[in-house]
């Protein structure tokens, strides 16, 4: 064999054999490394129940060299590749999970043949061996092909709709980030975001996302934006000490994906993909199911209703048609009476009406990725909403300034402006908020940010600075402002020192003396003051001045407000000249014996429209609940503002009164605040379902699944909870609740995937105008179908009496295709312009168990009321026109058979008939049959306008239900009397004045419904009400 492989012109030297082997491995062990990692990633995903439970970590609390020690790694060094690599295995990359995508196809099935359109799959099938067993007539045919099509159609509608929306939501994907700077090997080096391992040494500077979880070694004025994650609205400083046991609220900890805002930091990691506190909610949230919709439950339950009806009918003429009919005709008539039960217009109907409100709620700034989502929030009857952005602006604003020992309000939007711009104090607060100060508009981008307020527009620098600049910038322009005071020092604010201080010239050319300003933390500023400006003069400030300064900040700190201290100091002119140079490390300058100026108090304050939108609710009947991640004292000031809570939480009334807590009688107190690190953490559920007792609530401090806990006691209790949230904090909750509401603006890629809806505008009192909406929505479907199903007898009415007495047919199967696919279509869908009823906001919210979509009082008003005399009106039009022609009345029972027969002559009122004059006369009265339901579904609209108000109350305003009626009696004219389209369909135009017949009906129709209507306004406890109203 060594012959044969020496000798092969095939096989390469000895080297090269040895590379291509080391190739092989190299190709194999990659392929190994992918698989290990991939498996690794799986193996390392918590469970459903793992991710439930508190954060538990201890990274950041013990000491530094104990962390370093346990991750093998070193703050000079970092890890070595080979560490890292092997992490990377063990561990798997450092990115989420995706959230698993449904494919189109299955979207797509599920339009196709899920809820209503599975109903009608099997009124197809029905048609399809009903024409098996009869095919001398191919009406069965042509019916099952059209329902296949409206379900085709309807299907592809609907996809289409929610494909666009999942396009926008694509639209809103941001990227994450790329890349990181790591040390490895004692060197500094560059990795893909993914590769970030265990115990890599990483750097973070202000405009970075955060690429892992770290806990920090070094930090340069750093801090953090974790609004999405905590729902704080401010950034927050970071320090290498640990300050609170919960991972959440501790300083030393910066966690993967929120942002850093400014400064610089090193730390190590401790946290990557799945496993990091993000990972874990995004985790969450993945494994947490969605409800199903209002809406679907209460179509399955009309389903099984109209299947029902549609079988016991059928079952009984069945079994009452044997005595004359054989089997096999038996069951074609069975299967008729089945199909003629199934509303085949309707699905298309609902889903029209549901499309529209959706793109009306469009406009009104409400997403909808799922069109059932629409009625679910008329159904809600608790909000648990998110505080920052949602019911705040997400904007911190000057709410209140104190100088000359009185607190002032300022223009916040919910507040008035009461201050005096031309107080020596006030400007001298103005002069200090606007020169130390860093913060500077950013150029216009469009003509349109041009024109927007000042305090919409960006800014630089952190929160506070800004809204000290958007403050004073209306007052005078901050830019002409400093640039006569020109700046000659400045020691930036530190987390140590807490202040801010700048030196300048003064624009004042007559005063020699430079100006030195601070700002910053009141308690810091005070304790250097030894005067204070009030009233245009300069008093000590004694123990009387220090006791209204405290009660001001004590005031403006129980508000939930930021309160920031100012004060200034003229520097000796002859010792401080404009060439000194100013040592900010070692300051060779006075900082002490200031004057005090004055305050200011920072707030997000509430969006102006929110306040009248929860009093709204509350007529609604809906509970409000604000769950934030938010301080307790901000969260109840901001839930105060807003009406969510109006009355005293039980420590209150005990402050007032002077007593304990634990004395104020259980129940006296209607509003409470819960804090959810030191009460809700530990409460059981059945002290839960205790608290979601109290009318006024507030959820502060609260973890991810804390947020879950408190939507799935809602949801206990049987409330219909809607969520709103923007940060990834909000996701499982989202996803758990009966409909999650995310912000489009400030919302997190995560919130906008776990929602079923998104607020483009991030204002809560859109969600109020999605109730009204989709409480509009079930009020029209109810509407829709209560008119649909009333043209259901006068349809079944002449297959049974075509059974029962055998007349000839009074009205074919192609033509009730006409009816429910073509007169009546553009009427139904015309109800879901209707505008709501005067009450719409005022009930309560429906009662999901009690008040149907479609109940045992709408099929009856729908059936055994308008369906019967609308039947009537049927059949007295068909015995007229038939009379007319010849045919009297008395004589047409027992005659179908004969009458039908094409070969047979027949003898009516004394006159011998052939089959062409028979089936003229036939087809004439079956039209003149089609139109007197034209005729009498016409007040049938009308009274469908409203459930209890009079059609006089109402108006008809509604445009499209107008066209709807002109278009019903144009398509009758159009089946009726078009040549070739009235030989396909079977039609004979009748006399104009045989239009007439049903009229009588139709008025009958309209005056029943109006004294039904009229008695229930003034007898709501009635045995009426309580029976026909649906």
């Amino acid at each position: 064999m060594t012959s044969v492989v020496d000798d092969s012109p095939d096989i390469a030297t000895p080297g090269a054999i040895e590379q291509a082997t080391r190739g092989s491995l190299e190709r194999e062990r990659l392929n190994q490394k992918i698989n290990k990692t991939k498996r690794a990633k799986s193996k390392n995903r918590l469970t459903k129940d793992e991710l439930k439970q508190e954060i538990d970590m201890d990274e950041h609390v013990v000491s530094l060299e104990e962390l370093l020690d346990r991750l093998h790694t070193s703050v000079e060094n970092g890890l070595s590749a080979t560490q890292a690599e092997e992490n990377l295995l063990r561990d798997g990359p450092n990115a989420l999970t995706p959230a698993k995508v449904t494919p189109w196809w299955v979207k797509f099935g599920l339009q196709l043949f899920g809820g209503f359109a599975g109903l009608l799959w099997v009124g197809a099938i029905l048609c399809f061996v009903g024409y098996g067993l009869d095919q001398s007539t191919q009406e069965n045919l042509y019916l099952g092909v059209v329902l296949v099509l409206v379900v085709v159609i309807t299907a592809v509608f609907s996809y289409y709709q929610d494909a666009k929306s999942a396009a926008v939501m694509e639209g809103f994907k941001k990227m994450v980030p790329r890349h990181a700077l790591v040390v490895r090997n004692g060197q500094k080096m560059q990795v893909d975001a993914t590769e970030i391992v265990l115990g890599d040494i990483v750097f973070v500077k202000g405009g970075d996302k955060i690429p892992a979880d770290i806990r920090l070694i070094e930090v340069k004025g750093f801090k953090v934006d974790n609004s999405s994650l905590t729902g704080e609205s401010e950034p927050q400083s970071r320090s290498t000490e640990m300050t609170h046991e919960n991972p959440l609220e501790t300083r030393n900890l910066a966690f993967y994906s929120t942002s850093a805002t400014e400064g610089s930091a090193v730390g190590v990691c401790v946290g990557t993909g799945d496993r990091t506190v993000i990972g874990r909610i995004a985790g969450l949230a993945s494994t947490t199911t969605n409800s199903e919709t209002p809406i679907k439950r209460e179509i399955s339950h009309f389903i099984h209703i109209i299947s029902a009806v549609a079988i016991i009918l059928g079952i009984v003429f069945f079994i009452f048609g044997l005595f004359f009919y054989d089997i096999i005709t038996n069951l074609v008539f069975m299967i008729g009476i089945i199909v003629a039960n199934v509303p085949e217009g309707l699905l298309a109907t609902v889903t029209v009406a549901l499309t529209l409100t959706a793109k009306r709620m469009a406009r009104k700034n409400v997403l909808v990725k799922n069109l059932e989502s629409v009625e679910t929030l008329g159904s809600t009857s608790t909000i648990c909403s998110d505080k920052t952005g949602t019911l705040t602006q997400n904007r911190m604003t000057v709410a209140h300034v104190y100088y000359d020992g009185e607190i002032h309000t300022t223009d916040s939007g919910v507040t008035v402006a009461d201050f005096d711009p031309n107080s020596v104090a006030f400007r001298a607060l103005q002069r200090c908020g606007t020169l130390c100060n860093n913060s500077e508009f950013l150029p216009p981008e469009d003509d349109e940010e041009e024109k927007l307020d000042w305090k919409q527009r960006k800014a630089t620098s952190d929160a506070s600075e800004q809204a000290m600049v958007k403050f004073t910038q209306p007052i005078r322009d901050i830019l002409e402002f400093r640039a006569a005071n020109p700046r000659l020092a400045e020691l930036p604010f530190n987390s140590t020192n807490k202040f801010h201080l700048t030196i300048h010239v003064q624009e004042d050319e007559s005063d020699p003396r430079l100006l030195l300003l601070f700002k910053g933390a009141p308690e810091r500023i005070v304790d250097r003051c030894s005067t204070w400006l009030t009233h245009g003069q300069e008093k000590p400030f004694d123990d009387q001045a220090r006791a209204q300064f405290m009660t001001a900040y004590n005031t403006l700190g129980a508000k939930g407000e930021r309160v920031l201290g100012f004060a200034q100091l003229y520097l000796p002119a002859d010792q401080y000249k404009r060439d000194f140079e100013f040592n900010m490390d070692e300051p060779n300058f006075p900082m002490d014996n200031l004057m005090f100026v004055g305050l200011m108090a920072l707030i997000d304050p509430p969006r102006p429209a929110v306040p009248d939108a929860v009093a709204t609710c509350r007529t609604a009947g809906i509970k409000v609940i604000m769950v934030t991640g938010d301080h307790p004292i901000t969260a109840h000031a901001i839930a105060k503002q807003v009406n969510i809570i109006h009355d005293p939480t039980a420590k209150e009334m005990a402050d007032e009164q002077g007593i304990d807590e634990s004395q104020i009688p259980a129940g006296d107190a209607k509003a409470i605040v819960i804090h959810g690190s030191t009460q809700l953490k530990d409460m059981t559920d059945e002290e839960l379902d205790e608290v979601l007792l109290y009318e006024q609530i507030v959820f502060a401090r609260t973890s991810p699944q804390q947020k879950l806990k408190i939507v799935e006691g809602c949801q206990r209790a049987g409330a219909i909870v809607a969520v709103t949230g923007d940060g990834v904090n909000d996701s499982p909750a989202l996803k758990k609740a009966d409909i999650g509401v995310a912000m489009g603006i400030t919302g997190s890629d995560v919130s906008k995937e776990a929602a079923d809806m998104i607020l483009l505008d991030d204002n809560f009192a859109s969600i109020v105008k999605g109730v009204k909406e989709g409480r509009l929505i079930f009020d029209n479907l109810k509407k829709s179908i209560a008119y649909t199903l009333s043209s259901n007898i006068p349809e079944i009415t002449p297959f049974l009496l075509f059974i029962v007495i055998q007349i000839p047919p009074p009205l074919s199967t192609l033509l009730i295709l006409c009816i429910d696919l073509g007169t009546d279509m553009i009427p139904a869908i015309s109800l879901a312009y209707e505008e709501p009823e005067s009450d719409i906001m005022l009930r309560p919210p429906r009662n999901a168990a009690t008040d149907k979509l479609v109940n045992a009082r709408l099929i009856s008003f729908s059936y055994l009321q308008i369906g019967v005399i609308q039947a009537l009106g049927g059949m007295y039009t068909y015995f007229v026109v038939m009379g007319n022609q010849g045919f009297p009345p008395n004589e047409l029972p027992n005659s179908a058979e004969n009458f039908l027969e094409e070969d047979q002559l027949v003898v009516f009122d004394g006159r011998i008939w052939n089959y062409d004059d028979r089936r003229d006369a036939l087809r004439r009265a079956q039209t003149a049959y089609f139109i007197s339901i034209v005729v009498v579904q016409w007040a049938d609209l009308l009274i469908c306008k409203t459930r209890i108000l009079s059609l006089f109350q109402q108006g008809l305003k509604n445009k499209v239900m107008i066209f709807g009626m002109f278009s019903e009696v144009a398509l009758a004219i159009l089946v009726a009397y078009t040549p070739g389209l009235a030989d396909a369909l079977g039609t004979n135009g009748p006399a104009v004045y045989e239009w007439f017949c049903a009229v009588p009906f139709s008025l009958l129709i309209f005056f029943y419904d109006e004294m039904r209507k009229l008695y229930m306004r003034h007898n709501p406890n009635s045995w009426v009400y309580k029976n026909t109203f649906y």
